[in-house]
């Protein structure tokens, strides 16, 4: 009776740890930093943490729906770059106003998204090797039209002529725009976290992306258009990643070659994360954005105290281990239990 109650009393402790020890950890984190360093508490800190956080996020909600799919997208840091120097070319070379540039870059996602659900869904490549290859083509591609040149206003053109457009005002405020002291980054990143959260759980298309990647073999057999479902994830990732790279050119305010070359790791990164909250053990909306979260108080309140740089990688990484511990790990002991009992 007694090893009963002892094993009962580990049970509710494992469960309440895995399914709140990730939110612990976050808010844990924040106190520190908040409590220990005073730049860490002036509020503008907090609001430009969030703002540079929104990229990795925003690119991690891509990264979520493809696996929601039980899939992974590897092209999103590519497109993103792309769409950074996509959305200069169209302004400074080509004097084209912004909402042309937002076009551009969207339309561009868009098709490059139908090109790796083509290449995943209609070839049957699989998807790491697919959106691998794409993530190559995309980084050489897009260095072709401009020569392997970041694009910026004045710049010398091939033909000895000064390009006549620059980066609008008003596309520079996607990024350095506000509402009052939230930044429109924020913003852009908070409605689509609760779209992407509607969506995968409000909708039949969203319980139909997680019956695919769960079990794509009963989903056909039960109705569910799986081709299509996978092929919409993939189209999705590409359209939020390219939605990251208009807020990175806006940020950066030219279409700088290299940009996005680091955003594929940290965006799996928090989306992988994101699956350890509330015990979820699936790909979700709000996971993503608190994994985000987590890693930009984190690397803040590092850099804050004077943590050096290039020992940021290893932090990201713990943080990312705690986390499968807290997914994987942890959740496993408690199924156990469960089957045992």
């Amino acid at each position: 009776m007694m090893k009963n109650t002892i094993e009962k009393k580990e049970f509710v402790a494992r469960d309440f740890l895995v399914k709140y020890g990730f939110i612990m950890v976050t808010v844990f984190a924040f106190i520190a930093f908040y409590s220990t360093q005073d730049t860490f508490r002036i509020s503008t800190t907090f609001f430009s943490m969030l703002k540079y956080t929104s990229v990795v996020a925003i690119t991690g909600l891509g990264i979520t729906f493809a696996m929601a799919v039980g899939g992974l997208d590897l092209s999103v840091g590519a497109v993103a770059g792309m769409s950074v120097t996509l959305s200069a070319m169209t302004m400074v070379i080509y004097d084209k106003s912004a909402p042309v540039a937002v076009g551009v870059v969207l339309l561009a996602g868009l098709l490059i998204g139908c090109f790796n659900a083509f290449l995943i869904v209609g070839l049957k490549i699989p998807d790491l090797l697919a959106t691998l290859a794409s993530m190559f083509a995309i980084m050489g591609l897009k260095l072709v039209p401009v020569r392997g040149r970041s694009v910026s206003s004045g710049m010398m053109m091939e033909d000895g002529t000064t390009a006549k457009g620059k980066f609008t005002d008003g596309f520079l405020k996607i990024d350095n725009g506000s509402v009052g002291p939230i930044p429109f980054a924020v913003i852009i990143w908070l409605i689509l976290t609760i779209a992407c959260w509607l969506f995968l759980t409000r909708t039949t298309w969203g319980r139909a992306m997680y019956a695919v990647g769960s079990n794509p073999e009963a989903a056909l057999l039960a109705g569910i258009r799986v081709k299509f479902y996978r092929s919409l994830a993939y189209v999705l990732s590409s359209l939020l990643a390219s939605i990251s790279g208009l807020i990175l050119a806006s940020r950066i305010g030219q279409g700088d070659i290299s940009a996005g070359n680091s955003l594929l790791l940290d965006s799996v990164a928090v989306a992988l994360v994101g699956t350890s909250v509330l015990a979820m053990g699936k790909p979700n909306a709000w996971g993503t954005a608190l994994g985000a979260f987590l890693v930009g108080v984190v690397i803040t309140g590092l850099t804050i105290a004077g943590f050096p740089y290039y020992g940021q990688d290893v932090i990201k990484g713990a943080v990312l281990l705690l986390a499968l511990i807290f997914s994987f790990t942890l959740s496993r002991k408690k199924s156990r239990f469960i089957s045992a009992t």
